[in-house]
């Protein structure tokens, strides 16, 4: 945590009588992803836009420092370092995608000579040469969003902040973004990621924040945040209903459904409690009919953490 590409502290913003962001810490190590979380409404576009420079923090927020640099002294040395690609393409539609990326390379002051290599490397590397020459209008949400991103590119930033990049695209579009995600981070990159869809960020992200009610409800790792949230458990089922009393002998701390002749074991899913588990049953001379693994996942510890009705966890791993 010592090289951090992103250090906010006390981050405040309020409209009015509502408090968006009541004392945010964040602190986002160089070449990672981060993904922050929250409901919609929860402040997450406002604390983007605040360390993009965007809008300014209210009085009280305490040091941010982007990049190495002062947020509230050198604004200028920030932009300098970062890239944005908001949940609205910045892509304009009557021009075609190669003039997009040549308008981006004159507002980042390169040379025409340069300008143009930078523009064709990034159009060959998001795959959208072949519509270079077309107009952006006529591009895919997916397309749309590789060039949005490319453009962002241009400036070599070291931090990009992606608010929601995969909203509205189909599921093929938004595995492809995140392997560009994936690159981008491969390269140095520091990514930080707002998103609605968990898995994206169960899938990309080295730190999560939820973000609720004007504060951080808890970050951490995926699998650290899943730990949070009870619920884990192994469940047995039996045909045969002597079977089924003597494994509620052996194993004990078991909850019994006498109808379906199913044991519940309280169980993180570890390996080590499973073996346990089966040791147990191994022991007695008994063998379940299937075996099913249950865990949270952070659609679980979301809804936990943002006070939502929590959904029934679902298996995600059965044996038999």
């Amino acid at each position: 945590m010592t090289d951090l590409a992103i250090a906010a502290n006390g981050l405040r913003k309020s409209y009015g009588d509502k408090v968006v962001l009541d004392g945010v810490d964040l602190a986002v190590p160089a070449g990672t992803v981060f993904s922050l979380l929250g409901p919609n409404g929860a402040g997450k576009t406002t604390a983007v836009k605040i360390l993009s420079t965007l809008i300014s923090a209210d009085p009280g927020t305490g040091d941010i420092h982007i990049g190495g640099h002062d947020l509230a002294t050198d604004p200028q040395a920030v932009r300098a370092a970062i890239g944005v690609t908001g949940q609205f393409s910045a892509v304009d539609g009557l021009i075609t995608g190669e003039e997009n990326m040549l308008l981006m390379a004159d507002l980042h002051h390169l040379s025409r000579r340069e300008g143009r290599r930078t523009a064709a490397e990034l159009l060959e590397r998001f795959d959208l040469v072949e519509a270079a020459k077309k107009p952006a209008s006529t591009y895919s949400g997916g397309m749309k969003r590789r060039l949005d991103i490319a453009m962002t590119l241009v400036g070599s930033p070291r931090i990009i902040f992606l608010d929601e990049p995969t909203t509205g695209l189909d599921p093929r579009s938004r595995h492809t973004m995140w392997q560009i995600i994936r690159g981008l981070v491969s390269d140095g990159v520091t990514v930080f990621l707002t998103t609605q869809y968990l898995e994206e960020a169960d899938q990309l992200a080295d730190r999560i924040a939820v973000l609720n009610d004007g504060g951080i409800a808890a970050q951490g790792t995926a699998e650290e945040l899943k730990r949070l949230i009870p619920g884990g458990h192994v469940r047995l089922r039996f045909t045969d209903p002597a079977a089924y009393r003597g494994a509620a002998v052996a194993l004990r701390e078991v909850t019994r459904d006498d109808e379906t002749l199913s044991l519940q074991i309280p169980s993180d899913g570890s390996q080590r409690e499973l073996r346990s588990i089966l040791d147990r049953l191994d022991l007695a001379g008994i063998e379940a009919d299937e075996l099913t693994v249950h865990t949270p996942d952070l659609d679980d510890v979301f809804f936990a953490l943002t006070g939502g009705t929590n959904i029934p966890n679902q298996p995600k791993e059965t044996v038999r």
